[in-house]
């Protein structure tokens, strides 16, 4: 019966899904996953949206051919924002979870009603996060912090590299405002899943306390929620693996995969 089970496919720009994959291998225990990462087109800021887009689809359309997961967690902000849609639209019998900028829970939780979204250009700039903004934190002030940098430390920074604290506090700096009336802001979503790995950095470095939304837990449990459990299955041996875009991943980056349990191939 294990044999018989699909993995679940995780996509990525980078290494950021990874978040996301911790989280889901504790709910999922009985599924294999599939780690997919983008190098090739990491960043995916640069990128005009119409070419990006297509790039989504193309690399989509080969993963399932060859890998038929039984659900795809497109674990980043940015690819989801732009492409979900088209994703479901040609892929009709696929299932696929998204992820999007935690904007309700952070309107639901903040007490100053000042919220801060740290997240992509390409995030920031989709009509998509706007529209969540209008649904469900139109009473907030809601900042979208646009960071060029960010994702790339992140990477840098989870496989071990030096990442200066004046550089990390430069691209954290504008999500905290303080207010004539002495409110300030005291949730900021982290809206981008490469950015969680940074979360201890970003607290020493704040200059106030604040709530730091990430949303890895979320997405697994809905993906969770999609998958059918089988509750006598065990995990398949050998099953969990990542796959680079670019072929040729560096040392660091193969050794984090090794511990996060993925073989690279």
């Amino acid at each position: 019966m294990t044999n018989e089970l699909k993995p679940v496919l995780m996509f990525d720009s980078g290494i950021g899904g990874l978040t996301v994959l911790r989280e889901a291998r504790v709910l999922m225990p009985e599924r294999g996953f599939i780690y997919v990462a983008d190098d090739a087109g990491f960043p995916y800021g640069g990128w005009e949206e119409e070419a990006l887009k297509a790039r989504i689809l193309s690399l989509f359309e080969k993963l399932l051919k060859d890998h038929d997961p039984e659900v795809c967690v497109i674990a980043c902000n940015t690819a989801f924002t732009l492409a979900g849609a088209d994703l479901r639209a040609a892929f009709p019998h696929m299932t696929f979870v998204g992820t999007v900028p935690a904007i309700k829970p952070a309107a639901e939780r903040t007490r100053s009603g000042l919220v801060s979204v740290l997240a992509t250009p390409g995030t920031v700039k989709r009509a998509y996060t706007r529209d969540l903004i209008q649904s469900f934190a139109s009473r907030c002030h809601v900042r979208l912090v646009g960071s060029q940098n960010l994702a790339r430390m992140a990477e840098a920074y989870v496989r071990g590299e030096g990442v200066a604290d004046d550089a990390v506090l430069e691209e954290i700096r504008e999500c905290f405002i303080e207010m004539p009336d002495g409110r300030k802001t005291d949730i900021v979503v982290l809206a981008c899943t490469h950015y969680p790995f940074m979360a201890n950095v970003f607290r020493r470095l704040a200059p106030w306390p604040v709530d730091w939304i990430d949303p890895a837990e979320a997405i697994a449990r809905r993906a969770r929620s999609l998958v059918p459990s089988v509750s006598d299955a065990m995990h398949p041996e050998n099953q969990d693996f990542a796959l680079f875009t670019s072929g040729n991943p560096d040392f660091p980056t193969i050794r984090l995969m090794q511990g996060f349990g993925l073989t690279v191939r």
